[in-house]
């Protein structure tokens, strides 16, 4: 791979560059379209991309497994804790009027904010688990056997 100068010259504009569409589509989910799938399938394409144009190896000194696997149940617990405390504060699961009684439309800015980050967390966790999987897997054949 040390002879693709161009490829690992461009990928290292881009990663940059991805990453911060990711987090722009994230936060303005409620805005336009996108929101926290969206924005968690962008921002798992920038460790892919850097995975598959540096290797396996570097990705995962950036990205680690289990800080991929943590912040998969991270997302999740961020999910369920926006409904959960919904319940503790008197409301119904996920009724996001909880957040700010005195003006609704704040509370469900907020709730969705919270629930959309969670999702995104969640969805770019599962995305780059899954490429580790595959990724990580023996060849089945050797690359002369093409």
């Amino acid at each position: 791979m040390r002879h693709h100068l161009i490829l690992r010259t461009v990928s290292k504009l881009l990663i940059g560059a991805i990453l911060l569409f990711g987090l722009y589509v994230q936060f303005h989910g409620d805005f336009s379209p996108g929101g926290g799938f969206q924005a968690g399938v962008i921002v798992a394409v920038a460790f892919i991309l850097h995975g598959i144009v540096f290797g396996l190896g570097m990705v995962q000194r950036v990205f680690p497994r289990w800080l991929v696997h943590k912040l998969a149940a991270v997302g999740v617990l961020v999910y369920a804790g926006t409904g959960v405390l919904g319940m503790f504060l008197g409301y119904d699961f996920l009724d996001y009027g909880a957040f700010s009684p005195d003006h609704p439309s704040h509370g469900q800015h907020w709730g969705i904010l919270a629930v959309e980050l969670g999702v995104g967390i969640t969805v770019a966790g599962v995305m780059v688990s899954v490429y580790y999987a595959f990724a990580g897997r023996p060849p089945q054949m050797s690359d002369e056997d093409w």
